[in-house]
């Protein structure tokens, strides 16, 4: 009966098309909404979506299959039957694919868990943790996928030694024309265990200033304060300024003339500055002004100089010119 309202196959053909889009949409609609939602949606409702989906898939093919004219119970019947011969045959492989891979999923997740664990403990080389166990979630996730590809195909009875053997062959063609990415690799593991920076530290790179946001085998993420996000090849990072490692050093300059009682001016603005700590809690040191920095024909340059926490010495500089000014 719905064959005969449908009528012709560039019908059939129009309405099977509708199908399969609407069902795209919903599945990129549905992982958009998953990815902005995920810190909200209970892993029991991001598996109810994906059910209701494998659900309207088959509510799909079985109206895809009235509208051609297809006899369902004719296709149940091939459909059983296929998979009583496919299974009967290859039992041991499926079963053993289906445990190999359940491991291998196993594994991964475990890793991630417990190498976030560790990275987050709260102790004085959390940050280098943090990059440490980001390293491995990736080296982990690579070398199990390639691990559980390989068991799989010998269970399927694939002679996976010449695979091997061509895997060797293949790893040395692309170490000849990929030595840009290994330089890159190892030039990694180098910024990593020798501690050049880690995760959360300001670094400046190629005279880009930011906080480092990730480290991976091949490349490092840094953020500048405007939220640009520059990514470097591990093995174009020749020379780091790293500014997290020690405290920062707030210099305000100022200029008097020669006819100016130099003391009297170094005592007053000392007496100025003394509150800096108690307005400045970043601050480690009380200010200290320093004398004659550089003399110059018609007035000598002078400095204030003062010690506060990492990358905090803005608002400090700010203050320090402005209280000079003042006084």
């Amino acid at each position: 009966m719905l064959e005969q309202i449908i009528g012709s196959p560039i019908t059939k053909g129009v309405l099977t098309a509708l199908i399969a889009i609407v069902l795209i949409a919903l599945f990129f609609f549905m992982n958009k909404t998953i990815d902005k939602r995920q810190d909200t949606l209970k892993k029991r409702g991001i598996l109810m979506l994906y059910l209701l989906y494998v659900l309207l898939i088959v509510a799909a093919v079985i109206i895809v299959a009235l509208i051609w004219g297809v006899a369902m119970m004719t296709l149940v019947n091939e459909i059983l039957f296929f998979l009583r011969h496919v299974i009967g045959d290859n039992l041991g492989a499926l079963t053993g694919s289906f445990i190999a891979v359940l491991v291998a999923l196993f594994v991964m997740r475990a890793s991630v868990y417990t190498l976030r664990r560790i990275g987050e403990k709260d102790s004085p080389s959390k940050q280098r943790r943090l990059t440490i166990a980001k390293l491995l979630q990736s080296i982990v996730k690579y070398t199990v996928t390639i691990i559980t590809v390989i068991v799989v195909l010998s269970m399927w009875g694939a002679d996976v030694a010449p695979a091997l053997a061509g895997l060797g062959i293949l790893g040395l063609v692309i170490g000849l024309g990929a030595q840009k990415l290994i330089a890159d690799i190892i030039n990694g593991f180098f910024i990593i265990f020798e501690q050049h920076f880690n995760v959360g530290e300001r670094v400046e790179i190629q005279g880009f200033k930011g906080d480092v946001i990730d480290i991976g085998l091949k490349t490092t993420k840094v953020m500048s304060w405007k939220g640009e996000v520059k990514i470097f090849n591990n093995g174009d990072i020749s020379s780091v300024t790293n500014f997290s490692r020690r405290f920062s050093m707030a210099v305000a300059p100022f200029s008097i003339s020669y006819e100016s009682n130099m003391q009297a001016t170094i005592d007053l603005l000392s007496s100025a500055l003394k509150d800096t700590k108690d307005k400045f809690p970043v601050v480690l040191e009380d200010p200290v002004v320093l004398g004659v920095t550089k003399p110059k024909r018609q007035y000598v340059d002078m400095s204030v100089i003062c010690k506060p926490e990492t990358e905090q010495h803005y608002a400090v500089e700010r203050y320090q010119t402005t209280d000079q000014r003042n006084s």
